[in-house]
């Protein structure tokens, strides 16, 4: 996409959700990841942040290369200062490969709960424990249909949880779903996020107003605008046909409209990821 948005980004925007891939001679793809060879660098990604505006950016390991980290560090040092990482390791991963990957920027783990992931559910508390210590929070992407389910071992974690996608329910809810209200409550405890990002891959009314995700992601920030943060999903991997990254913006904005858009898109990251605090972010805290 060439599209930029007429909208003025705040300070410190950040784009929540990325994922880089590389030659797949080099970072050789998991054969059981359920996923085809994907493309979309860092230099690429690039491209997007200058046509959009934003300056920071969090990676998030994909499923395709499993416990092996390299293609997103990559990316994220040709980023720079602006760039988190969100990795996938296990509770048996050494420590001094975790001290490594935090002091390179990362700052969380992936749970990717559907098929293609690597990690088994009893993994998380013991994964949990083993990163609370860095300060690093855990990243879960699941059916929201079991957050019902799996909201206690979720609330029970000894770290912040950040759930992806708006809950990424595969079958459609409403708000008064036992699953979307027991997410409403994990946000009550006051230690998890939700991302709001990638409605394409869920919804059912389709674009361009995604309308049965954005009463979900709207019922959300009503209740948590303080833990909502934003998401292109770039670059959109399994999909052939890509969204509009300036169009997946401009639905933010009709999603928060102009009370919550810097919150989300800048003071709410800088808080999670560890980003330095602009003026712009002091002043959201202040409101909080």
């Amino acid at each position: 996409m060439n599209e930029t948005t007429a909208r003025a980004l705040p300070a410190g925007a950040c784009d929540c959700h990325v994922h880089f891939y590389g030659d797949p001679r080099e970072y050789v793809p998991r054969a059981d990841a359920g996923l085809a060879a994907q493309r979309g660098s860092a230099a690429e990604y690039r491209e997007l942040m200058q046509r959009l505006g934003h300056t920071r950016v969090v990676a998030v390991q994909s499923i395709l290369y499993g416990f092996d980290n390299r293609c997103m560090l990559e990316g994220m040092a040709q980023i720079g200062t602006g760039a988190r990482g969100v990795a996938v390791v296990a509770p048996r991963t050494p420590i001094a490969e975790l001290r490594m990957l935090d002091r390179s920027g990362v700052c969380g783990a992936r749970a990717f709960m559907l098929p293609g992931g690597v990690l088994a559910w009893d993994e998380l508390e013991p994964l949990a424990r083993r990163i609370a210590g860095l300060g690093w929070h855990m990243q879960v992407q699941l059916d929201g249909g079991e957050l019902a389910q799996r909201a206690r071992l979720l609330e029970s974690l000894p770290c912040p949880v950040v759930i992806d996608h708006v809950g990424k329910f595969l079958e459609p809810v409403d708000t008064g779903h036992p699953s979307f209200q027991a997410l409403l409550r994990l946000l009550d405890s006051g230690r998890v996020w939700v991302k709001l990002s990638a409605p394409y891959e869920t919804s059912r009314t389709g674009p361009p107003e995604y309308a049965d995700v954005a009463a979900l992601a709207c019922a959300l920030l009503r209740h948590s605008p303080e833990r909502m943060v934003w998401a292109t999903n770039w670059p959109h991997p399994g999909r052939a046909e890509k969204p509009s990254e300036a169009q997946l913006l401009d639905l933010l904005h009709s999603w928060t409209g102009k009370q919550s858009w810097e919150r989300v898109l800048a003071g709410n990251p800088a808080a999670l990821y560890g980003f330095p605090c602009s003026s712009a972010d002091r002043r959201t805290a202040l409101t909080q």
